[in-house]
């Protein structure tokens, strides 16, 4: 089922998001990393290759990519919310930002480079057979658009041979320069993210006689309108916990986030369970649940030891690689 935001397609309006904020996430990481040239120590070439020419050819080339897959794109978001359907809808953002995080820092530098040398090479084929009415199986490809395609390729191919020596460089930026720094607000906005849906989700199965319910209704509008006031609920208090445990020295918050835990526990079995007995089509959320949980229990339950640490890593890591794998199958396999 497509979303829809006051008649707006929710997909349609993150692929115009994402056209319009590419570019401007490529000027900032190439003007804020400490890129040098490798065969040059000249300070003009610098900053008309760095600066200037490498973003410029790559954001061209996102743009290009973007904006000829937007439909594929678009109904790869709406397949992708229905094959992630074991994760509850609550927590779908939750998980959400973690996959960019972890996307934004290793998937997307890596793979820029062969995007603009597929946009590019791509962009002079079109140009070069748009007056191609219709193209057959055994129709060849004329010597002068190959040379056009390798002409267009030059530019993307010289950025990248530029940037790939110093990948190491831009990765060791975004993790030590973005990553590490924000890592603990992350956690708190999660922590605090997740007990507040948690919450939210108890009131809901007593007031609804069950969490199953929720979650196989949640698209429903009446359903949706039913709710609005938990949500209201939900935004405050997640507001309320990144509050107090960025500024309560107290650290009355632990108790919020062990409440949270067993509220999430109890939450998975009674979702498990009463969504078996109920629906034949029942799909369960507790794998998703259970991810979750491991995240908030590694804070509470191992808050003073090192296996803390590894465990709020590990399923933040696990998460936002499931997110990801399974959203480039789906682009993939789209008819």
């Amino acid at each position: 089922m497509v979303k829809e935001i006051k008649g707006l397609i929710l997909s349609r309006i993150v692929v115009l998001l994402t056209i319009i904020l590419v570019p401007i996430a490529m000027f900032l990481i190439f003007n804020i990393t400490d890129f040098n040239l490798w065969f040059s120590d000249d300070a003009a070439l610098k900053t008309g290759i760095i600066k200037i020419l490498s973003p410029t050819v790559f954001s061209i080339s996102w743009l290009f990519f973007l904006i000829l897959f937007a439909d594929r794109f678009a109904n790869t978001l709406d397949d992708f919310d229905r094959t992630i359907s074991v994760v509850p809808s609550r927590l779908k953002f939750f998980y959400g930002i973690n996959a960019i995080y972890i996307l934004f820092i290793f998937v997307f530098p890596l793979i820029t480079p062969l995007i603009s040398v597929l946009s590019f090479a791509s962009f002079a084929w079109r140009l070069t057979t748009f007056r191609k009415e219709r193209w057959e199986e055994d129709t060849k490809i004329s010597v002068f658009t190959w040379i056009m395609m390798g002409l267009a390729a030059i530019p993307p191919i010289f950025c990248s041979i530029v940037v790939l020596p110093r990948y190491l460089i831009l990765v060791d930026f975004l993790w030590n320069v973005i990553w590490l720094p924000n890592l603990k607000y992350l956690f708190i906005i999660s922590y605090s993210l997740f007990t507040s849906l948690a919450i939210g989700s108890l009131i809901i199965l007593f007031s609804n006689s069950g969490i199953s319910e929720y979650e196989q209704t949640i698209l429903d509008t009446p359903q949706k309108n039913k709710f609005w006031n938990v949500k209201i609920l939900e935004v405050f208090l997640f507001g309320f916990f990144v509050f107090l445990d960025l500024y309560d020295k107290s650290r009355i918050i632990e108790l919020f986030y062990w409440a949270g835990f067993v509220i999430i526990l109890f939450i998975s079995v009674v979702n498990f369970f009463r969504g078996k007995s109920k629906y034949k089509d029942f799909k369960s959320h507790f794998i998703g649940y259970l991810i979750a949980a491991v995240f908030i229990g590694s804070n509470v339950v191992f808050a003073t030891t090192d296996i803390s640490g590894y465990l709020r890593f590990g399923s933040l890591l696990t998460s936002a690689i499931l997110y990801i794998f399974v959203f480039f199958y789906t682009f993939i396999k789209l008819d």
